[in-house]
């Protein structure tokens, strides 16, 4: 269904089911180092426009809340902590949107896992929540968009992980089923409990962080992305 507006945007477009795998795999703090990238933009905007506050990084990437703080929010009580002009907000805006990905930095590694679960008869979909137009910039920098069958997004689709629509839509995406499916991603909450919620096999990108939910929990659990997918597509018996 390339170009379906449910969709955000098909990367590589198939016309009939074929009976294959799916790896549905999440783009930030994934498959993408955002808080690497946040943290080197927060360093570079905190040179320019307040060298001398020592705790104003410190300050961007706590309120930042690893990206779930509403861009306009963070935009808004960024111009009010640094005493910002007040025409400075819808640049502050944009830049959180966009200027961010340009710190990116892809693992050459992840490629490399991407492309070995493809060859091995894997549809690879990214499922990410956010906009169509950040979400897809991202891609487009880093090479990604590429190395994957298709993405959804969760401004395009209208429905946010953990919905169980957004996973449905990432298979029709692809023209596959989520029989036999595995979600890979980094948060509990969206990642694991969508996978949850449908039965699905996960691998959760830990961080460094505990298993802190109670009632469901990652089929497994990795400490890098390469290493998740490894474990999603690892041959098994039939």
């Amino acid at each position: 269904m390339p170009g379906s507006p449910h969709l955000g945007r098909t990367l590589r477009g198939v016309t009939t089911m074929r009976q294959v795998p799916l790896l549905m795999i999440d783009l930030d703090n994934t498959l993408v180092d955002r808080a690497a990238a946040f943290l080197a933009w927060a360093e570079a905007f905190c040179r320019d426009h307040v060298p001398d506050d020592e705790g104003a990084v410190a300050w961007l990437v706590e309120a930042d809340a690893d990206g779930y703080t509403p861009r306009d929010r963070l935009a808004q009580t960024a111009r009010d902590r640094f005493r910002l002009a007040p025409n400075a907000y819808a640049g502050l805006v944009n830049d959180l949107r966009g200027g961010m990905a340009d710190y990116l930095e892809l693992d050459p590694r992840v490629i490399d896992a991407l492309r070995r679960a493809r060859t091995a008869g894997w549809a690879v979909v990214i499922v990410t929540n956010g906009t169509v137009e950040q979400q897809h910039r991202k891609l487009q920098l880093t090479g990604l968009d590429a190395e994957v069958d298709a993405c959804v997004v969760s401004e395009a689709a209208g429905v946010k992980k953990p919905s169980p629509e957004i996973f449905q839509l990432a298979a029709r995406s692809a023209a596959e089923t989520l029989k036999g499916a595995w979600m890979v991603g980094d948060s509990a909450r969206a990642d694991i409990a969508g996978a949850h919620n449908l039965s699905l096999h996960s691998v959760w990108l830990h961080r460094g962080r505990p298993w802190l939910e109670e009632g469901f929990a990652p089929t497994r659990k990795a400490d890098n992305c390469q290493q998740a997918i490894d474990l999603a597509t690892a041959p098994r018996p039939v």
